[in-house]
């Protein structure tokens, strides 16, 4: 077009028709979300995870010692809105021991001012496999005979490879 400045750095073409084409060459290209764009051909599954707390089970009975944001604050040294990150990212697990109680931090994921080592890779793959955090507060603090004892005790005590196998098997 006479008159327009031509951009820099983008390949134009000129149609038969007498309008330019960008990068695509004059192609055009199917509008986001069709069902003709190749990533989208054919139907995706949904798998639905069993991700509750096991029956007949409390958090509250599973946990302990729980603490509240500004308590696994102090014990982190961060404020508050930093433990309320790590939740959101899934480096640290919290849920409602109780009704009515707030969304607490089980006392048990801190250690010597440090979130214990392996806690957030666990997190984060059960959670990016479906699990909630009820779920995985109640997965590390059930006991399991076959590895020995809980996930948590195993995680604290420097035995986390087992662990970790376990959660990226239950991911899957």
């Amino acid at each position: 077009m006479p008159g327009r400045p031509r951009r820099v750095g983008v390949a134009q073409h000129t149609r038969p028709s007498g309008r330019t084409a960008g990068r695509s060459g004059g192609r055009s290209r199917p509008p986001l979300g069709s069902a003709t764009a190749a990533w989208h051909s054919c139907p995706v599954e949904e798998t639905q995870q069993d991700t509750q707390v096991p029956e007949g089970r409390e958090l509250s009975d599973l946990v302990g010692e729980w603490l509240d944001w500004s308590e696994a604050g102090e014990r982190l040294h961060l404020s508050t809105s930093k433990v309320r990150q790590l939740i959101r990212e899934h480096q640290l697990a919290a849920a409602v021991p109780v009704a009515g109680a707030g969304q607490q931090v089980p006392a048990e994921l801190i250690q010597d001012g440090l979130v214990v080592k392996g806690v957030p890779g666990v997190c984060t793959v059960l959670h990016d496999g479906g699990y909630d955090d009820p779920a995985i507060i109640a997965w590390l603090f059930t006991a399991d005979d076959t590895l020995p004892g809980r996930p948590i005790d195993a995680l604290r005590e420097n035995r986390g490879a087992e662990v970790k196998r376990r959660a990226q098997a239950m991911a899957f």
